[in-house]
């Protein structure tokens, strides 16, 4: 990652939180005073097509409005974009790449022909065991912030409920706040 400057790329399907989870980061960390772009690339989008979002985070003022070419991290919500053009397109030796799976690592690894550093959470059982369906990105998100190391979980938590509480029930938020805590506590690398 360049100093002081965080790009990430979302890979995902619509209908899987991606750009929900892209906005919802960039809030947390502008919250804490960073400068913040997050915003999703559309194209002819429906549920299940691909979809691609960006959150940019830097001690700087960001000038630019525009996709991410060269990210530090890659998130992938649904790993059969491990295949897609641009994920290819965009892996260098340093990023991170963070993807939702059970897969075991080596055997990810192998399958898909991954280098450098890979890490995993298994984000679609945690959102079924706790929400009862496929809603990846909170705890997706639990995941990205134990990679990150660099925004304290219950802080990211606070910001969060606040967010939430305006839009869902209680018991949604809480669902959603542990979602967060468990991947935070299970990506394996």
């Amino acid at each position: 990652m360049k100093k002081g400057k965080i790009d990430i790329m979302w890979l995902g399907r619509g209908g899987m939180g991606v750009k929900t989870a892209a906005l919802l980061l960039g809030e947390a960390f502008a919250y804490i005073g960073k400068y913040i772009k997050a915003f999703p690339e559309y194209g002819p989008e429906r549920r299940g097509a691909p979809v691609v979002a960006f959150t940019r985070i830097s001690d700087e003022p960001i000038k630019g409005h525009y996709g991410v070419k060269d990210p530090d991290i890659v998130v992938v919500i649904d790993k059969t974009l491990l295949k897609s053009k641009i994920f290819k397109n965009v892996i260098k030796n340093n990023t991170i790449i963070l993807i939702n799976t059970n897969m075991k690592l080596d055997e990810l690894k192998e399958r898909f022909n991954l280098r450098g550093n890979v890490k995993t959470v298994d984000a679609s059982s945690i959102s079924k065991e706790i929400f009862g369906k496929n809603l990846p990105n909170a705890p997706i998100l639990g995941a990205l912030l134990r990679i990150l190391k660099s925004h304290p979980l219950e802080e990211f938590i606070e910001v969060l409920k606040d967010r939430l509480m305006s839009k869902y029930e209680v018991e949604i938020v809480e669902k959603n706040i542990e979602a967060i805590k468990r991947a935070y506590m299970e990506v394996k690398e």
